[in-house]
């Protein structure tokens, strides 16, 4: 445990520790050492000896280190599907230091994440949190911690195995998809396929599948099983005379039995293909498409349905080209329609007070009949510059030039307004000296205006003053 050494320098004597001491194991060691003097004077070896022994005590401190585990590493079992709360087993740990601090424990959550488990903090009890699927994970490893509640609190860490045992609760299956097919000229008793089976669960040395028609398949008469003993069974065929015309896919139900404890079974379903095979049993094909063609539309009748799509197409292309090569188009459009549109109504005039009781809209648009439309008055397009006309001189006082002036300075100006528009009013005003301007009751009502002045009025007027002044001459003259 122990060594000494001699300083070159001092000469002194150096102890060296050459194993690691455990106050626990060994608190205190004794040492006898001994000095001599190795380079002696002859004339006095005599007084001899030149040598001396002394005993060294050596003590171990306590220092502070982590618990320690009673075991390197823990191996625990627990049953699958064992409810929640199931202890699992106990780990435990203690403090070897004199302190013999408590000890308290926990899970490291790296090594549970799906926290499977938990453990009691002050006794180191391990249980389940949620029943466990062997079938899912067999195995768990999870490391549990040991903590000192005193001093430095130091921690220590071991690895616990949970290995979850089986219970049977699953029921065999097929150990694959099979693919069987059976020929349409199979002869009776051939083997059409060889099954097997498989369990997620454990399996025991003796413990073997058994295979069987389910029972609503029983009296089936064209598939028979063989169980062979050995977990595999042998599908056999029962009779003669298979056609995909009539049945395309044959389902056999097959209960499979497991003999556990419990026991456990479950019914699968073979399908069995009718197929089309050559006379040594090789398949050819197992397409039931041939069978059906002749039920459907012949090769003339799909030769015709074609024919008379083409026709179809091509009468619709000479119609279009014929549309195309007429010189009206399709549709007129609005502005190209010219004809006019005559609005016939009987709402009399409103006078010269009436100015807000009319709605232009009919008029100007017949579709805007039942709601409101804003007047427009329509301009000319087309753009001419004014003819000049003949002005008379400013001192002229010739009412009949200046109105012929006026006149034709606004027949020759297609720019100059008023504009073409149409106006309805829809009552008649009131207050208005001209009276009622219907045609029927100008006709039955006398006036009292004299119209004499239009005879000054020059020749533009005179049919005016003819009218209205005839009735005064025709009394006169009688």
């Amino acid at each position: 445990v122990f060594e000494i050494s001699t300083d070159s320098q001092t000469r002194e004597g150096i102890i060296k520790l050459k194993k690691p001491v455990d106050f626990e194991t060994k608190r205190a060691y004794t040492l006898k050492v001994e000095a001599s003097n190795v380079h002696l004077d002859p004339r006095y070896i005599s007084w001899g000896p030149y040598k001396d022994t002394a005993t060294v005590k050596i003590m171990v401190e306590d220092a502070d280190e982590p618990p320690v585990f009673t075991l390197p590493s823990y191996s625990l079992e627990v049953e699958e599907n064992s409810p929640s709360g199931t202890v699992v087993g106990r780990v435990h740990a203690k403090d070897t230091d004199v302190a013999n601090s408590p000890i308290k424990y926990k899970i490291d959550r790296h090594s549970d994440l799906d926290r499977y488990f938990s453990i009691n903090y002050e006794d180191g009890i391990i249980k389940t949190t949620v029943p466990l699927d062997r079938e899912q994970m067999p195995w768990h490893n999870i490391s549990v911690i040991a903590l000192e509640t005193l001093g430095h609190q130091e921690e220590a860490k071991v690895h616990v195995y949970i290995k979850v045992r089986d219970v049977n609760d699953n029921g065999p299956e097929f150990a694959t998809m099979y693919e069987t097919v059976v020929c349409e000229n199979a002869p009776l008793g051939k083997l059409i396929q060889t099954i097997s089976a498989v369990d997620k669960d454990e399996m025991t040395n003796r413990q073997r599948f058994s295979f069987s028609i389910a029972q609503e398949a029983v009296n089936n008469q064209n598939f028979t099983l063989k169980d062979n003993r050995d977990s595999t069974a042998h599908i056999y065929v029962s009779r003669k005379g298979f056609s995909r015309q009539t049945q395309e896919l044959y389902l056999l139900p097959i209960e499979i039995n497991d003999n556990g404890n419990p026991p456990r079974s479950s019914t699968n379903t073979l399908t069995i293909r009718v197929c089309g095979c050559d006379n040594d049993g090789t398949v050819q094909s197992c397409n039931v498409e041939p069978y059906i063609l002749p039920a459907g539309l012949s090769t003339g009748a799909l030769i015709a349905i074609l024919a008379c799509i083409v026709i179809l197409l091509v009468i619709v292309v000479l119609f279009v080209a014929l549309r195309r090569q007429k010189k009206e188009p399709l549709i007129v459009f609005e502005e190209e329609d010219v004809r006019e549109n005559i609005i016939t109504y009987d709402d009399e005039g409103g006078g010269e007070e009436d100015t807000e009781a009319f709605d232009i809209a009919t008029l100007q648009n017949p579709d805007g009949a039942n709601g409101f439309l804003p007047r427009k008055d329509i301009k000319p397009e087309l753009q001419f510059p004014p003819r000049p006309g003949v002005r008379p001189v400013p001192n002229s006082v010739d009412v009949d030039d200046f109105i012929k002036t006026r006149i034709s300075d606004a027949d020759n100006d297609p720019t100059a307004p008023p504009y073409d528009s149409i106006q309805i009013y829809g009552y008649e005003g009131r207050g208005s000296i001209a009276g009622s301007l219907s045609s029927l009751e100008s006709a039955t009502t006398d006036s009292d205006l004299d119209y004499d002045y239009l005879q000054s009025w020059g020749p533009r007027f005179k049919k005016l003053a003819d009218l209205y002044g005839t009735k005064d001459t025709d009394n006169d003259d009688s």
